[in-house]
């Protein structure tokens, strides 16, 4: 086989390109998101990819990704933020590349749902190292 398909969209609402996924855990995430996992890594592409949807508000734990991550806004507006640099909205069709060990955290802006895809590259140094939450004082300093 040369090639594999799956068929995600099992949704009934048009708006959707994915199903919405498994809710994401507290541990690691401030709010409401859910993750539907679209690929998952193995040893001939070391990549997985997630579609991955936040609540206005909701964000995910400062974190670290070993083999780097590249993010794909698909719908609504977000937030984007390195470890000591300031918060960059992010908003549909923007592209984000984040290289390796970057400390950083990303969501749904305040006002706004926010969708992207999550591409993580290299798993095979690992997917993500999550630290502790980002602030409310954080989150509002836009």
């Amino acid at each position: 086989m040369l090639y594999k398909t799956t068929t995600m969209n099992t949704s009934d609402n048009k708006n959707e390109i994915f199903p919405l996924g498994e809710k994401a855990g507290a541990d690691y995430f401030t709010g409401n998101a859910w993750v539907k996992y679209l690929i998952t890594a193995d040893d001939m592409f070391n990549t997985s990819v997630g579609n991955v949807v936040f609540e206005a508000g909701a964000r995910n734990n400062w974190h670290t990704h070993p083999g780097g991550q590249i993010l794909i806004v698909i719908d609504g507006v977000g937030y984007y933020q390195e470890k000591g640099k300031p918060i960059q909205v992010i908003k549909k069709g923007d592209v984000v590349q984040i290289y390796p060990d970057v400390v950083h955290w990303h969501g749904a802006s305040p006002d706004s749902t926010m969708t992207h895809i999550a591409i993580n590259t290299h798993t095979e140094k690992g997917v993500v190292d999550w630290l502790g939450p980002v602030s409310d004082e954080e989150y509002n300093s836009k």
